[in-house]
């Protein structure tokens, strides 16, 4: 099985750097995003247009990187999740997670028994199209490799944030920080005191449970700042905005602006 570059480079101490792709399923993107040296993608199914053939696609082109591929699927359902996992995800992230029953479904939908119930099917493009000769061997393999990465985007999972943290399995707490401030009531600012609580309380659940935390800043100064609070996570801009933000620099360049 192909190494999961996070969980090393977390192991080692290391902040890993992502990128999430919501509109670009063209067959070079595992390519330039590897040449990028991003560690990590999160391929968006919950805001984008991707469907589950370019999602597909695109998960057996990263699998010729060592770039670990991640999905946000559109809801904790366990078709959606069992099926990515098939495609070969490494791990998915669930929106919108607000109680410690929903995390154990995604965990019970993730990892195979005795950790989880994630149905058996070998051979297929999960297992690189082999069926392995041990499946109790395989089965150990994926659920120490794959991740769950649960996303805390409301007041109500803030609540709960103890037991979701606490919840076995989980890998990943993951602030939505637009979502959690529209929760709060203070949309959008991210410099709110009351949010920055919210930010340092999110990161101390996970430090007190072994576990990573997430996010994705927009900018350098955010994600400096976020950083310094204790996110070791980070996925930076999505596609179409880092593109849109680098054509748009240099064609205001070109006209003298």
């Amino acid at each position: 099985m192909k190494p999961n570059r996070v969980r090393q480079l977390l192991a080692e101490g290391k902040v890993p750097i992502g990128h999430m792709i919501m509109e670009f399923s063209t067959r070079g993107m595992a390519k330039i995003v590897e040449a990028a040296g991003v560690d990590f993608v999160l391929i968006d199914m919950e805001h984008g247009g991707l469907d589950m053939g370019q999602v597909n696609d695109l998960l057996a082109w990263f699998k010729a990187t060592p770039v670990t591929p991640f999905v946000r699927v559109p809801s904790s359902d366990y078709h959606f999740i069992a099926r990515l996992m098939d495609l070969g995800a490494r791990g998915v992230m669930v929106p919108n997670v607000k109680t410690p029953q929903q995390a154990k479904e995604v965990v019970d939908a993730v990892r195979y028994a005795p950790e989880g119930q994630r149905g058996l099917g070998l051979g297929a493009s999960h297992t690189d199209y082999v069926a392995p000769e041990d499946a109790r061997v395989y089965m150990e393999e994926a659920n120490r490799n794959n991740m769950v990465i649960c996303q805390i985007e409301s007041t109500e999972a803030m609540d709960n944030l103890e037991a979701i943290a606490s919840t076995r399995g989980v890998d990943v707490l993951w602030v939505g920080h637009f979502d959690l401030s529209s929760s709060m009531g203070i949309v959008g600012e991210l410099q709110n005191e009351r949010f920055v609580e919210a930010l340092k309380k999110v990161t101390d659940a996970c430090r007190s449970h072994g576990q990573a935390a997430g996010i994705q800043p927009g900018n350098i100064e955010l994600a400096r700042q976020w950083m310094g609070l204790g996110y070791n996570l980070i996925s930076f801009g999505a596609d179409h905005g880092v593109y849109r933000a680098a054509l748009r620099k240099t064609v205001d360049e070109l006209r003298g602006k």
